[in-house]
């Protein structure tokens, strides 16, 4: 088992991941920045530090992987406290040991775990598709200058003042136009460069967070679609199971849940075309929170609330 890429893959989606009795890899937003010297523009980001002191498991971890591998619980806890153990007694003899794109560990002369985060990887979903650049400088002065040193070459005719007040007309029309066309260019590809940018990050996210979607959610094995007859129920707070790309699926799913006892339903289509099962509706949201609460201890912690109106 890689334990680093499901830590990786709820880093995308938590601040705190808890690896057991091993520490916590935390994740703090910072803004994007441009660098004084080199103008390079860096954009927003996720910055990943790891705390040795936070041990206790919290369930995300070993619940995420036991979805995945479609194992217990129990099993996942077992393959995750092997996993650190053997992690552990490398550190111990010496080694440096490396999580792909997430960073390297290794101890120091006191026995602690001393973490080098990797900037391969922007964890910030909102930052997807977003790399660095370098910008132009913008010489603002260069016209005045030149025009400095053309006047001391060129000898202005005094004696005639109507000729002389036309060329110096001339000159300052020509300073006006060329200060004018280099402010133009520099917006006009400045405006360029940040639509291309944003419209590369709408649709990064977009992307994004349906195979999120897809990779939590898609059951394998799918059922042929059969008909599900479903008392009705009301109410606009929804505590939602899971949402799937197969309809079949979600049958399979529904059917799965009202044999536990729940009043599960298919609710229709998400925004992403996926078909959303709910173990319940409920009329107030005091109601479906209380359930929620009972559903995330008992059966599904990644189960969350859905406030969706079905009329």
């Amino acid at each position: 088992m890689q334990l680093e890429v499901y830590i990786k893959d709820l880093l995308y989606r938590y601040d705190c991941v808890i690896v057991p009795d091993f520490g916590a890899f935390l994740t703090q937003r910072v803004s994007a920045k441009i660098h004084d010297n080199t103008h390079t523009l860096y954009p927003p980001k996720k910055l990943l530090s790891f705390n040795e002191q936070l041990q206790k498991n919290d369930g995300l971890l070993a619940n995420y992987i036991a979805e995945v591998e479609k194992i217990p619980y129990d099993t996942a806890i077992y393959k995750i406290a092997k996993q650190v153990k053997s992690i552990k007694s490398y550190l111990i003899e010496g080694e440096t040991i490396q999580f792909e794109d997430i960073g390297e560990f290794m101890l120091n002369n006191a026995g602690n775990i001393v973490f080098e985060p990797s900037n391969h990887i922007n964890f910030l979903t909102d930052s997807f598709g977003l790399s660095h650049f370098n910008s132009v400088e913008v010489a603002r002065e260069v016209y005045n200058k030149e025009v400095e040193a053309l006047e001391e070459k060129i000898a202005i005719p005094i004696s005639n003042k109507k000729r002389s007040s036309s060329w110096l007309k001339y000159a300052a029309a020509a300073v006006v136009i060329l200060g004018l066309g280099a402010y133009g260019s520099y917006k006009y590809y400045t405006n360029t460069v940040e639509t291309h940018n944003q419209l590369a990050q709408e649709e990064a996210n977009a992307q994004l967070d349906e195979k999120v979607q897809e990779a939590t959610f898609v059951i394998p094995n799918a059922l042929p679609a059969v008909e599900l007859e479903v008392e009705k129920q009301s109410g606009n707070y929804h505590v939602v199971a899971g949402a799937f790309r197969v309809e079949s699926n979600s049958v399979k799913k529904v059917n799965q849940l009202r044999a536990k006892g729940y009043k599960a339903r298919v609710i229709g289509k998400n925004r992403y075309g996926l078909h959303e099962v709910v173990y319940e509706s409920f009329e107030t949201r005091t109601e479906a929170i209380n359930a929620l609460y009972k559903i995330r201890r008992e059966h599904n912690r990644d189960a969350w609330l859905l406030v969706k109106s079905l009329d």
